[in-house]
């Protein structure tokens, strides 16, 4: 890929960010103009992002180092319908409540990555519900509406795929696309917004807004995307054995999240680096050179410092060091705490592996121990009806399960 003019699309370049550009040699001069603003939006369907929406997350980090204004769009209001784009049945509907819910939630982690304020370059985070929930159906068919065609929209990937299946697509979803084209617009007006940014899934639906953006507002829009990614084996970023890689502490600790990182892949060590760290490519292809192993914790602990700051990146990788090398108990392990009457009542060991998010159901709790991964108190258990009861507790009062090498938790009774 050329080099460009710009510090932001040649910082996208060289660490694998780009995917597709709409008008790259458009784009490139207008970044050398002063800041642009630029924006990603998310819906709230979960009170958690996790680790598949983080290199969009790093696309606004690289924007605002590099100069630029993002704009972080909140879904308020097209949480209410649901993106179609490639999923097999509609999402299920949220109420408004729970959708501010999510939202307030999610604020926490862009508040940790990005700087907010008033300066030309700080970060802004918006709500769409501001401009959906009032619009005027009549009015908004009318104005908006008529610029988009039927045929063309058929035509996306992420709606022909769907029907191809013979799966159904309800007009409620099919409006998805015209309000994501319509936020475009709205942005522009507001801010004067001129780039969106977002996964290769959602090349259609930036395609319509500045489509919209051309029609309504005689302006040029710009489209970057990002490349779907997977791990070298295949796996869908995001997701792990034990369920999906929240980006919130409390949906999943930070000592979790770094084993995610600490277990990844050697052929993926540089690139998560590039696209995850905010260390110099220099500085990488350093640390990718020596041990692996090394490589790694290094990791780890740089995308963790990234998500729940350097403390919280650094107490995990000594707890994972004295747990690994030391064989100590350490006691900031993930801790799930059970009723001590339910203890004495005997706590199956299938219950206890689920309760502490080492497995996802008793039957992948029982494949577990029938494969011998699973460990009590650091020794194999080899009976899948095992009862954990108050003699199990160890000295620090308490119970340590584990499920291979690298996945550790303690069951605490209260």
């Amino acid at each position: 890929m050329a080099k460009f003019k710009s510090d932001f699309l040649n910082v996208l370049r060289e660490r694998g960010f780009i995917y597709q550009i709409s008008d790259a040699e458009g784009l490139d001069q207008k970044l050398l103009e002063g800041p642009l603003t630029a924006y990603i939006g998310f819906d709230a369907t979960a009170p958690s992002l996790h680790v598949g929406h983080m290199i969009q997350i790093m696309l606004l980090y690289w924007l605002q180092q590099t100069g630029h204004r993002p704009i972080t769009l909140m879904g308020g209001g097209t949480t209410m319908i649901g993106d179609p784009s490639f999923k097999d049945e509609a999402r299920p509907l949220l109420t408004p409540e729970a959708i501010d819910a999510n939202i307030a939630k999610l604020k926490q982690i862009f508040a940790k990555i990005l700087r907010y304020g008033d300066g030309p370059t700080d970060a802004v985070m918006v709500n769409n519900a501001d401009w959906l929930l009032t619009l005027n159906y009549v009015e908004f068919l009318r104005d908006v509406g008529r610029h988009f065609s039927v045929n063309r929209m058929l035509s996306f990937d992420s709606v022909k795929i769907r029907l191809e299946r013979e799966q159904s697509l309800s007009f409620l979803e099919f409006n998805y696309m015209i309000l994501q084209g319509y936020d475009f617009v709205e942005l522009n007006r507001r801010y004067g917004c001129l780039l969106q940014m977002s996964g290769s899934d959602q090349w259609g639906n930036i395609v319509n807004g500045i489509d919209l953006g051309h029609k309504m507002l005689g302006k040029q829009f710009f489209a970057v995307t990002t490349p779907l990614l997977t791990t070298a084996s295949g796996a869908k970023m995001g997701k792990s054995a034990a369920g999906a890689v929240w980006l919130n502490p409390d949906m999943l600790s930070p000592y979790e999240f770094w084993q995610y990182w600490r277990n990844a892949e050697d052929a993926d060590i540089e690139r998560f680096f590039k696209l995850y760290t905010a260390l110099p490519l220099g500085e990488i292809a350093q640390i990718v050179s020596g041990d692996v192993n090394e490589a790694k914790k290094r990791l780890a602990t740089e995308v963790t410092a990234m998500v729940h700051g350097r403390e919280a990146a650094e107490q995990a990788a000594e707890t994972a060091r004295a747990t690994f090398e030391a064989g100590a108990l350490d006691l900031s392990l993930p801790t799930v705490e059970v009723a001590g009457a339910e203890l004495a009542a005997g706590l199956g060991i299938q219950s206890a592996l689920v309760l502490a998010g080492l497995s996802i159901s008793n039957g992948d709790a029982r494949r577990s121990i029938q494969s011998g991964a699973v460990r009590l108190n650091d020794v194999l258990v080899e009976d899948e009806r095992l009862n954990l009861g108050k003699n199990s507790l160890l000295p620090e009062g308490v119970i340590k399960l584990s499920v291979g090498k690298k996945r550790h938790a303690l069951v605490k009774p209260v």
